[in-house]
């Protein structure tokens, strides 16, 4: 077991990737072949050949494991889950593409099975996420190169570590880096029961800081709102009642924000932007409703707002793995503190896949999508 704080190791592995070994040679982010048919061990592996509606893009495929080199990892995966990131990778709408045909998935834990003879900083028994995006995680197991891989605690639930190395992540970065908040303060964000949405409530809370948060109406809203509330949010409105008169009264009570988290776009954007204090800024970090920002020259102007953007990619590419392996180390203490879980999910069988795509893309569902590999 691995305990997360000073006594925790948890170990950066930098440098190349290692490529995806279709039949004619090594192009992509694992060590494997397709085949017709597996030999033991049964590989399985969702893979997408063409970019496309992932309904029908993406198909579970028999692989063959590749053998164990000197610097490679054998890790069989436990679980991944079904990020908005992964299907705009499959749609081809992201900032970053790999090579077809590829696995999908960016993002997923998995248990060493066994490890090359230069390989130092795992060992079997470890539990490993991806270093970067890109790795391709929806597949049972796989031969990984050692610096593509990072090694995390064994003791945190399994739906934490599945999902540790993005949405809190992206979280915990917005809230630090673009406004010096105090205890106290408060931000508002969109999209609020979306994965980064529940863990910007859960590390606010933990910093003391008050979250007003905006969801889309839906006949569960009352369930909704009794769940984000458990989660620590200070207040829970809708589109809708973000547009009201009666918004200014919530700043009766606490102050306005002086920072915005916008994920959505349109006018949900601009309406966060007309709640912020002035000199205030809104970070966006996605755009569901696949509409532009629409800022208010006035507001911008007399109010001195700032526009920013935020994508995880960037920020590791802009800084070293230790810096990386310290931002995993901090989100680990919250776990074990019981101050950050892991946002509501459904686990879903890797043959199941169909349904866990269907549902990830289905509006209104708060459930993120796990598919277990067992």
């Amino acid at each position: 077991m691995w305990v997360c704080g000073a006594v925790f190791r948890l170990r950066a592995l930098a440098g190349p990737r290692k490529g995806l070994c279709p039949a004619s040679g090594c192009r992509g982010p694992a060590a494997a072949s397709y085949s017709a048919s597996a030999d033991p061990p049964r590989v399985r592996a969702l893979v997408y050949g063409h970019h496309g509606d992932p309904a029908k893009v993406v198909e579970l495929k028999n692989m063959e494991l590749a053998a164990v080199g000197g610097s490679d990892v054998h890790v069989k995966m436990l679980a991944a889950p079904i990020n908005p990131s992964d299907i705009n990778m499959i749609q081809g709408n992201y900032g970053l593409l790999p090579e077809l045909p590829a696995v999908g998935g960016n993002e997923g834990v998995g248990q060493v099975i066994a490890v090359g003879s230069n390989v130092t900083g795992v060992k079997p028994g470890d539990w490993v996420i991806p270093a970067n995006p890109g790795l391709g995680t929806w597949r049972t197991e796989a031969v990984f190169s050692e610096e593509a891989l990072i090694e995390v605690p064994s003791d945190i639930p399994l739906q934490s570590a599945a999902t540790l190395g993005v949405n809190p992540c992206t979280a915990y970065r917005m809230l630090m880096d673009f406004e010096q908040l105090q205890p106290g303060d408060s931000v508002i964000q969109n999209a609020s029961n979306s994965g980064v949405g529940q863990a910007v409530i859960q590390i606010a809370a933990a910093l003391g800081l008050k979250t007003i948060n905006v969801v889309r109406d839906r006949p569960d809203i009352q369930k909704l709102t009794d769940r984000l509330k458990n989660l620590g949010a200070e207040h829970v409105i809708t589109e809708e009642g973000l547009r009201k008169p009666e918004m200014k009264n919530i700043f009766k009570a606490i102050p306005q924000p002086r920072l915005a988290l916008n994920c959505v776009g349109g006018k949900s954007s601009t309406e966060l932007l007309r709640q912020l204090a002035p000199g205030g800024t809104m970070v966006t970090y996605g755009g569901m409703a696949k509409q532009p920002i629409i800022a208010s020259v006035s507001l911008i102007i007399f109010k001195d707002l700032k526009l920013r953007g935020f994508w995880l990619s960037q920020w590791k590419k802009d800084h070293s793995l230790d810096q990386f392996r310290e931002l995993l180390l901090t989100l680990c203490d919250f776990i074990h503190r019981g101050q950050l879980t892991a946002p509501a999910c459904s686990e879903v069988p890797l043959q199941d896949y169909q349904r866990a795509l269907e549902a990830s893309m289905k509006p209104f569902v708060s459930s993120k999508q796990i598919l277990t590999m067992g």
